[in-house]
């Protein structure tokens, strides 16, 4: 995908989508709102937390992984002259995405470009984002570090990357205990189904792909960021921010 208009997706996962987490998430589209704060803990803590440390003015942003625009309509209100371009894999989700922004924040929407696609797919013009964000989407790429790739020369200079998703603890018993916390959560009363989490914990282990701070840290400054900081952390649950 070419930020100035032109769109060129690589096909060759087409398959992998009947089958990926956006086939998960995808048939959840619908009740995706309120199936996510029963998921994942402090959900609207991260996002407020997000939203904070987002530089004040962006011309030119890019959304990774839109969901049902609960970011989305929030970076429209932030920016409401900003150009964005908004990514998901889910294509209902990123309907629901559209008529959302068309109804909240109809300026925005009209500039907007809505692509059904893959990260790994996306083809970046160079210096063509100020801004990019991913919330909670990462963490579904099982080689991040070409993602970053893509995203660190397409940021104009200063340009950040704003991050939320979960990151695994740097040894085995960390990583245990996070994984005991998130579903201890999933058990809380009025969360999920016992049903609902056979679901969500066939999903992680087929789809999730979660790197420690180390890793993600090593990763973006190969990809060609300059400074990587871990804002917020709780578990597996983190902020990251990078710049170029």
């Amino acid at each position: 995908m070419h930020m100035n208009g032109a769109t060129h997706i690589d096909d060759s996962h087409a398959s992998a989508r009947e089958d990926g987490p956006e086939a998960f998430w995808g048939a959840r589209a619908a009740e995706y709102d309120e199936f996510i704060v029963r998921v994942v803990p402090r959900y609207a803590e991260m996002v407020a937390r997000l939203l904070e440390y987002l530089p004040t003015a962006a011309d030119r942003v890019l959304e990774l992984g839109s969901g049902t625009g609960n970011v989305s309509a929030a970076l429209a209100a932030r920016w409401p002259n900003a150009r964005f371009t908004f990514v998901d894999a889910a294509p209902e989700m990123l309907d629901i995405t559209r008529a959302r922004l068309r109804a909240d924040a109809a300026n925005v929407a009209a500039r907007a470009s809505f692509h059904a696609a893959r990260f790994e797919e996306l083809q970046l013009e160079p210096q063509s984002i100020d801004v990019a964000v991913a919330s909670l989407s990462l963490h579904h790429v099982q080689e991040v570090g070409e993602v970053y790739a893509r995203l660190a020369p397409a940021l104009a200079p200063g340009g950040r990357l704003v991050m939320i998703d979960a990151v695994r603890g740097e040894t085995a018993a960390e990583q245990a205990v996070h994984m005991a916390r998130w579903q201890a959560y999933w058990r809380a009363p009025g969360n999920l189904s016992e049903e609902e989490i056979r679901d969500v914990a066939e999903h992680v282990a087929r789809h999730d792909f979660y790197r420690s701070l180390s890793e993600h840290f090593a990763l973006l400054r190969r990809a060609g960021f300059a400074t990587a900081d871990c804002i917020w952390r709780d578990g597996l649950l983190t902020l990251l921010t990078a710049a170029v």
